[in-house]
C-alpha cells in the first residue's frame, strides 16, 4: 500500500467515526430526582358558602401552569424549586342559592391533571309565613280617616282575589293624565288607577315667564280621574339641597341645581334632618308643610289618595352594598327612615289634618334581601297597604315578591304591585294565588313586553278593572 492510499484510508476511517458519533450521541445523564410523573397535593376542594383560602402543591418535571375559567376562584403563584411549587387558591363567598363548581387544569410539560372546586350554595332564608288565620285589617290605621278614604279601602278589600286594578304613572310634569288617555287610545278603556308624583315640588309653581310649567296647585288631572270613578295615587321623589347654600339659592334665585334625591347626588343627611335646630330639619318641615298644602286641595274635593312616600327605602340591597340605599331617605339605614315615616304621619295627619290619605309602604324586594326588610317596616299600626316595586324582563307571576310582601305584615295588609315595568300577567298571578290589589306601570315607552296588543288583552280581561268598570266611591 502506497502512502497516498494509506492516507485516504485513514481519512475515510475518521469520517466514518465522526459520522457515527454524530448520529448516536451518548445520552446526557439526567439527575436521579427528576419526577417522571406530576403529582398534586389535592384533586378536589369542597368549599363552604363563605369561601376560603387553600394551598395546592404540584410536583412536576417542568414548571406547571394552571388554567382557571372562573371569576370566583383566584390563583396566587409560588416559586418553582426542586421540581415543586405551591399555589394559593382563594374562593370568594357564594351569594347565590345554588351550588357552583369549576375545574382547574394543571399542566407540566406534556402531563395534565385537574382539580375540581365545588362550593356550597348560600342558604336561602325561609319565608316568614304569615299567620294562616290572618286577614287584611278591615279599617285604615287613621281612626279619623275620611269617609271616602274608608270607602276606597273597603272596595279594595272586596276585590282582593277577585279583581286587580289597572294603573299607569303620569309622565312629564307628573301631574297630568297623558298616559291614562294614551291607554284609552290603545284599548278604548282608561286605567282604574292614575299615579302622580310631587317630583317637581321645589319648582311648583314655576314663574309666569317660564316656558316649562309645573303647578301642583292645578289638581285638574286627579280631579278628573276621581270624578270619573278612577282612583288616585301620589308618590314623592323628594328632592333636597346638598347644603344650606343650595337651599338659599333655590329660595332666592329659583336655582335648584343643587337639589337631588339620589344618594350619590346629594350629601343631605337624614339624621341631621331629624334633629331639631338644624337647617336640614328646618328644610324638611317646610317641605312637608308645602306638600301638605297641595294634598289639602285634594282633600277639599273629597279625593282620597293612595299615598306612597319614601318608596324603595332599601331598594338597592346588594347593589350599592347592604343599606347603601339609592335614595337619601334610606341611606342612613332602617331606623332613621322609620322615624321619618312616623314624622310624616304626625305632621300630615296630626298637624295638617289630612284624613284622606291611605298609607302605602313600598318594598323593592331584591332576591336575598327578604330577611332584612322587616327591619325597615314602620309597623302594622302605621301602614295601610304594602306595595312592591317590580322590574323584571318577563310577565310571569311573582311568587317570591308576593310572599315577602304578605309576610312583612303577617298577612294583615293588602299587597300591591305599586310600581312595575313589564306588567305581571294577571291570569298567571291569580293562578299562582297572588291577590295583588293593583298594578301600576311606570311608563309607556321603555318596557318591550307591554305591547299594544298586551294592553288590549289586559284591559279586556274580566278580572282586570278599568276605570269604566269602577263603581262610584263618593
Amino acid at each position: 500500500m502506497n502512502r497516498i492510499t494509506a492516507y485516504l484510508l485513514s481519512i475515510a476511517s475518521l469520517l466514518t467515526f465522526w459520522s457515527c458519533g454524530k448520529n448516536n450521541p451518548d445520552p446526557v445523564p439526567e439527575p436521579d430526582n427528576v419526577p417522571k410523573d406530576m403529582t398534586l397535593s389535592l384533586s378536589a376542594l369542597d368549599v363552604p358558602t363563605e369561601g376560603g383560602t387553600y394551598s395546592l402543591t404540584v410536583t412536576g418535571p417542568s414548571r406547571p401552569t394552571i388554567s382557571n375559567p372562573s371569576s370566583w376562584v383566584s390563583i396566587t403563584d409560588g416559586t418553582y424549586s426542586n421540581y415543586k411549587i405551591t399555589y394559593g387558591i382563594s374562593v370568594s363567598a357564594n351569594a347565590d342559592y345554588q351550588e357552583r363548581t369549576v375545574t382547574l387544569t394543571v399542566n407540566s410539560g406534556s402531563l395534565s391533571k385537574t382539580v375540581s372546586v365545588k362550593q356550597a350554595a348560600a342558604e336561602k332564608p325561609a319565608d316568614p309565613d304569615p299567620d294562616p288565620a290572618a286577614e287584611p285589617d278591615k279599617s285604615l290605621t287613621n281612626a279619623k280617616a275620611s269617609e271616602n278614604a274608608q270607602k276606597v279601602y273597603e272596595f279594595l278589600l272586596s276585590q282582593q282575589g277577585n279583581h286587580i286594578l289597572s294603573g299607569v304613572q303620569s309622565g312629564g310634569t307628573a301631574n297630568n293624565n297623558d298616559n291614562i288617555n294614551a291607554i284609552f287610545s290603545k284599548t278604548g278603556k282608561h286605567p282604574a288607577l292614575a299615579g302622580y308624583d310631587y317630583l317637581f315640588l321645589q319648582y311648583s309653581p314655576t314663574p309666569k315667564d317660564w316656558s316649562w310649567v309645573v303647578n301642583y296647585g292645578d289638581i285638574s288631572a286627579p280631579k278628573e280621574q276621581w270624578e270619573k270613578n278612577g282612583l288616585v295615587s301620589f308618590m314623592w321623589h323628594w328632592n333636597v339641597p346638598a347644603s344650606k347654600a343650595d337651599w338659599d339659592k333655590g329660595v332666592n334665585e329659583y336655582d335648584f341645581s343643587g337639589y337631588a334625591f339620589y344618594s350619590d347626588k346629594t350629601s343631605f343627611d337624614i339624621n341631621k334632618a331629624l334633629e331639631s335646630g338644624t337647617w336640614e330639619n328646618d328644610f324638611i318641615l317646610k317641605d312637608i308643610e308645602k306638600v301638605a298644602s297641595y294634598l289639602k286641595l285634594l282633600q277639599k274635593e273629597g279625593i282620597p289618595v293612595l299615598w306612597r312616600p319614601l318608596h324603595e327605602a332599601a331598594g338597592n340591597y346588594n347593589i350599592y352594598g347592604k343599606n347603601g340605599a339609592w335614595f337619601w331617605w334610606g341611606r342612613g339605614g332602617a331606623e332613621p327612615c322609620k322615624k321619618l315615616w312616623k314624622l310624616l304621619r304626625e305632621k300630615l295627619e296630626g298637624e295638617y289634618g289630612l284624613d284622606n290619605l291611605i298609607w302605602v309602604w313600598t318594598l323593592d324586594v331584591t332576591e336575598g334581601a327578604e330577611a332584612d326588610y322587616a327591619a325597615w317596616y314602620p309597623g302594622n299600626d302605621l301602614v295601610d297597604i304594602v306595595g312592591v316595586d317590580i322590574y323584571a324582563n318577563d310577565t310571569d307571576a311573582k311568587q317570591r315578591q308576593y310572599k315577602a310582601a304578605v309576610a312583612l305584615s303577617g298577612g294583615h295588609k293588602m299587597v300591591t304591585v305599586s310600581e312595575c315595568g313589564n306588567i305581571p300577567d294577571p291570569a298567571k298571578c291569580f293562578q299562582a294565588g297572588e291577590t295583588w290589589s293593583w298594578f301600576l306601570t311606570w311608563d309607556l315607552e321603555n318596557f318591550a313586553l307591554n305591547t299594544d296588543n298586551y294592553w288590549r288583552t289586559l284591559m279586556g280581561t274580566e278580572r282586570v278593572l278599568s276605570r269604566e268598570k269602577m263603581p262610584s266611591l263618593k
